[in-house]
């Protein structure tokens, strides 16, 4: 989320310029059901993974997870500042597209269509809200997941309730202007995603978290998942609070490149799949919740994208998926953020030909031991935040 830390300015951690620890790399063990490779069994240069990581150590950026899944492989997984695979990360705007992904079963479940009108299913449970939710009813569930509700919020700077420390943010959404028509103009704002959630609750009767881990979080095997900030009704929000393992993340984008399927079981349609990951509003980088060629431009690709480095991106062409936890720096503006630069370097310039490598490398024990030397490396290496630590920065295990 581009304003959340303007909201969470209040509980930022101080925290040393640098910090150093010695613990050894965390041997190696199963990727939780998805099998490892070597970089080279699967055609992929680990002398670039190597250098990449030699950057990211030499700058001291704060690069907490970074994986690589190859041909339904794991061929890269380093953690930085002695953390592990079981630590779980803050995943900020990548929650919206949990809520997508959410909306997306429903669709198959013949629930819901991305032309639903979320305001009278939500006037019909919310009667005290009809008032403020009257000027909305045009607005489809498709405008609110390409961001182009047409809605304004002005942010409460310092104060904001539509974020953490709530009573009842559906309300707060709700009292959202209508600015234009639905469908005209793209504006990223986070009541969007609020209406989504507030609208999966209401279809299934549960809690949005409660209905993804029913339908995503389990089927997909993820452990150590927790969704914060709920109000004080018990709602979270759609689109921020959710915390994964950065292995779990890896599942969700492996669940995208296959079409919606896990272990030969069709969780999300391959059709919603499609439309999530195509263009659907006047913005041409963004689908639902999911931003497309934003990262790379010389071939299909999209991404789930959080605030100050999180990241999922599927890479199509190359059957890969690249995940990474990070705090880095937040300035610019949504589509310039010295974070978004910084991981396009990292993807270009490092991963992509990497993953081009092909039938060009192949297996070594001087490759593998390079490769393992420099993740030890990186395990004890020094970081340096490239932004203020909020109370929810601090991976948990």
């Amino acid at each position: 989320m581009t304003r959340i830390s303007r909201l969470l300015a209040g509980a930022v951690l101080a925290l040393g310029a640098l910090q150093v620890h010695a613990a050894p790399a965390a041997p190696a063990r199963p990727a939780d059901g998805i099998p490892s490779a070597q970089p080279e069994a699967v055609g992929v240069d680990s002398a670039k993974l190597v250098a990449l990581s030699e950057w990211i150590r030499r700058d001291k950026l704060d690069v907490r997870s970074l994986l690589v899944i190859k041909d339904g492989k794991l061929v890269f997984e380093r953690y930085g500042d002695g953390l592990s695979r079981d630590y779980n990360h803050e995943l900020y705007s990548v929650t919206k597209f949990i809520s997508a992904l959410l909306v997306g079963t429903l669709v198959g479940d013949g629930k819901l269509s991305a032309e639903d009108t979320p305001a009278q299913r939500l006037a019909a449970a919310r009667p005290d809200l009809a008032p403020a939710l009257a000027d909305k009813k045009a607005i489809q569930l498709r405008h609110l997941m390409s961001m182009s509700s047409g809605l304004s919020y002005k942010l409460v700077e310092g104060t904001d309730t539509l974020y953490y420390g709530v009573p009842d943010r559906l309300k707060v959404a709700a009292s959202a202007s209508v600015r234009v028509a639905p469908g005209k103009e793209f504006d990223y704002i986070d009541v969007n995603p609020v209406l989504v959630g507030a609208t999966v609750s209401q279809v299934t009767g549960l809690p949005e978290q409660q209905y993804a881990e029913q339908r995503l979080f389990k089927p997909l095997g993820m452990q150590h998942y927790r969704w914060d900030g709920a109000d004080g009704k018990g709602a979270v929000s759609g689109g921020w609070g959710l915390r994964l393992r950065s292995i779990d993340m890896a599942r969700l984008g492996m669940l995208m490149l296959n079409q919606g399927r896990w272990n030969g079981q069709q969780v999300v349609p391959a059709s919603w799949v499609a439309r999530m990951t195509t263009p659907s509003g006047p913005a041409p980088d963004y689908g639902f919740y999911c931003w497309i060629n934003n990262i790379v431009k010389s071939e299909r690709e999209f991404s789930a994208m959080g605030y100050k480095g999180q990241f999922i991106t599927v890479l199509p062409r190359q059957n890969a998926v690249v995940v990474m936890n990070s705090i880095m720096s937040t300035q610019g503006g949504l589509r310039d953020a010295a974070y978004l630069d910084l991981y396009r370097r990292m993807v270009n310039d490092y991963l992509l030909p990497a993953l081009q490598a092909g039938n060009t490398v192949h297996p070594d024990a001087a490759r593998q031991a390079a490769l393992q030397k420099e993740l030890e490396l990186a395990h004890t290496s020094q970081r340096v935040p490239g932004t203020a630590l909020a109370f929810n920065d601090k991976p948990e295990q």
